[in-house]
């Protein structure tokens, strides 16, 4: 099934260029459906014919026979291993000159999505991801983020363009282990809870847009991904994973840098700094800094809305798995001065997580991330799977 998408809308003639940035929506085309990679050759065809593909083992393995049978040719493929770093991005560049790639094709999860976009934004070519996992909505977007090759967060890089074409294809979900998904879950949370503080009282009509998506986003969360999580492949399944792919990127197409990240992910950035949190998924750190977030907003401006938000996550996180806590992260051992120091870096300046609309210090972020699982005073019911907070 062919999807159209947003269209790609620019700044308006009467507005000056330096007044209005160009407003980059969304995919040029999606394709999405259950073995749908393998009859996708004539879009792949429109884009060129000696395409640069990238991606990690286990997913080029998997998308081979599909891939080979669209692309109806031979084809070399790289590894983007071992992180979307200046390093990898470097090495892939040049095989993009020395083949005179005319498009990009990236496969895998977030990491690998956002080396072959970077790739492509370089050479100046178009790109075509083909997530393999739904675990971020990084197919969707116009941006990338840039790591060490010790997979220590840097900094982040907004495209000039879309991906021309996104593959989703549900078969290779399938593929995936359900820890992907749950992290997916974790990480599209966090849209409504840093959309909602940082832009909630915006009086731009797209800001308001995306803000209200993103409570749609996480209603259907909330009420539908534990049943989705117990029938992979189900109808229920395919709209959690579009909800998590799509949908959250729609989000940050109409919102923007303001709607895109708050504290949740500036906490994932500093958390990526600790080599003991390696093992765990970009998700399931995003997960863990909306609690902070959320502690934050009750140790810092004393919101109760937060606290009962806190409560009623912590209940939905231990249903389908989410981490609540630090030992849950793998880092229950880990020395209070290598928690500062990804709480500094947190804090930084430039940081995501100066959206918030009060500030914070390294020391209240630090207390924040120690008791997340604190208890609530107000009173508060079990979590039933069809209800959301405020």
């Amino acid at each position: 099934m062919i999807t159209p998408s947003l269209s790609t809308a620019t700044a308006s003639s009467t507005a000056t260029a330096s007044s209005i940035a160009p407003l980059i929506l969304a995919p040029s085309q999606v394709l999405r459906g259950r073995g749908i990679l393998a009859q996708s050759h004539i879009p792949l065809k429109r884009l060129g014919r000696s395409p640069l593909i990238l991606g990690g083992d286990r997913a080029l393995a998997i998308v081979q026979p599909s891939l080979a049978a669209a692309l109806e040719t031979p084809y070399h493929s790289h590894k983007c291993h071992p992180d979307c770093s200046e390093r990898v991005l470097d090495r892939l560049v040049r095989a993009g000159e020395t083949e005179s790639a005319d498009y990009v094709i990236a496969v895998g999860g977030g990491k690998a999505l956002d080396t072959g976009k970077l790739v492509a934004h370089r050479l100046q070519i178009p790109v075509v991801t083909i997530p393999t996992i739904a675990a971020t909505c990084a197919a969707w977007t116009a941006l990338s983020n840039v790591y060490s090759d010790q997979g220590a967060f840097l900094y982040d890089v907004p495209l000039t363009q879309p991906p021309a074409l996104l593959i989703l294809d549900y078969d290779l979900m399938l593929t995936a282990p359900p820890r992907t998904l749950v992290a997916g879950i974790g990480d599209a949370l966090a849209k409504w809870y840093e959309a909602s503080i940082s832009s909630g009282h915006s009086s731009q009509s797209l800001i308001i847009a995306a803000v209200q998506q993103a409570r749609i986003l996480r209603d259907l969360l909330l009420q539908r991904s534990s049943l989705a999580l117990e029938q992979p492949g189900s109808e229920i399944w395919q709209e959690v994973v579009d909800a998590t792919v799509l949908l959250a990127g729609v989000i940050g197409g109409l919102g923007g840098a303001q709607c895109r990240t708050v504290a949740a992910h500036a906490i994932h950035n500093g958390l990526t700094h600790l080599p003991q949190a390696h093992g765990t998924l970009h998700g399931e750190k995003v997960a863990y800094g909306i609690l902070v977030q959320l502690r934050l907003e009750e140790l810092v401006s004393g919101n109760q809305l937060a606290v009962t938000a806190r409560q009623q996550l912590l209940k939905f996180y231990q249903t389908i798995g989410l981490p609540c806590q630090l030992q849950d992260l793998g880092l229950g051992d880990v020395s209070l001065t290598e928690l500062q120091r990804a709480a500094e870096i947190a804090c930084q300046p430039g940081s995501d997580i100066h959206r918030l609309p009060f500030t914070v210090e390294v020391s209240e972020v630090l207390a924040a991330m120690v008791s997340t699982i604190a208890p609530c005073t107000l009173r508060t019911h079990a979590y039933s799977g069809n209800e959301v907070s405020p």
